[in-house]
């Protein structure tokens, strides 16, 4: 049965139901965050709460061609737009992209907004992007290969990829026992799959029945992922996961910034 099921058509039902249900990552930044970002005072998250540093960042936004992959929710998008940046939102979720065309509409921004999956963007030229914002959302996707080489090829020369994911070890753990009763229990070995580590009836019951499917990564795959897509990576940053028991011990998260050698 696993094999016959469909990732990215199972994903994208998963977080349309997660966006219908106010998910954290599925509520639209406020008016007043907006207002305040066309002032210059601004920041978004790659991973976990942590506001991503500003270096990593143009010095000056306006004008900026940002693709912000697999990033819909009404969040980051709309606040780059309100720098100035010329931003598209590229999501498999259609309500997740509808939150962000929602803000747009509110706050009167311009902004794009394209369905797909995050392993193919040949609706996109070569090099139309000068920044790629890509937050905690690779976890959804079964290969990672694609995804590093298409932000390479369509980011412009000198261009740069700001990536976050999960600390891959934190899937070793049997997620029932752990976020049900704070339990360390060694169950999984990785790489983990959501559709190969665990039985339909485990996943629903530990996650929901709307829950998206997720994958770990091994940190070859993340780094050596960016590096053999031909990036160079010029920035690296940690986060807790506050919301697990694994926060006590080790980062749950990491964040890249990675650069197209011009």
């Amino acid at each position: 049965m696993a094999a016959e099921l469909d990732p990215v058509l199972h994903n994208r039902s998963a977080w349309d139901s997660q966006a219908d249900e106010g998910n954290e990552w599925t509520v639209p930044v406020s008016s007043d965050v907006v207002e305040r970002a066309r002032h210059g005072e601004w920041s978004v998250v790659l991973i976990g709460y942590e506001p991503v540093d500003r270096h990593w960042f143009p010095v000056e936004m306006t004008g900026v061609r940002v693709l912000a992959l697999a990033a819909g929710g009404g969040q980051q998008g709309p606040v780059l737009a309100a720098t100035g940046a010329v931003v598209t939102v590229f999501d498999n979720s259609p309500r997740q992209l509808e939150r962000d065309e929602e803000v747009a509409a509110r706050d009167k921004l311009t902004l794009r907004t394209v369905l797909g999956d995050m392993r193919d963007l040949s609706v996109f030229e070569d090099a139309s992007f000068d920044l790629i914002l890509h937050p905690v959302s690779n976890v959804f996707c079964p290969d990672l290969a694609p995804v590093w080489t298409e932000c390479f090829r369509v980011l412009r020369p000198g261009g740069a990829l700001l990536a976050g994911f999960i600390n891959p070890d934190t899937y070793i753990f049997d997620a029932e026992a752990l976020d049900a009763r704070g339990e360390f229990v060694v169950r999984h070995a990785l790489p983990y799959s959501d559709l190969t580590h665990l039985t339909a009836t485990e996943r629903e019951r530990a996650f929901g029945p709307h829950a998206p499917l997720e994958y770990s990564h091994s940190m070859a795959d993340q780094l050596g992922g960016q590096l053999a897509a031909g990036f160079v990576i010029t920035g690296f940053a940690e986060a807790r996961h506050q919301a697990s028991p694994t926060s006590q011990y080790m980062p749950g998260y990491f964040a890249t910034r990675a650069v197209k050698p011009a």
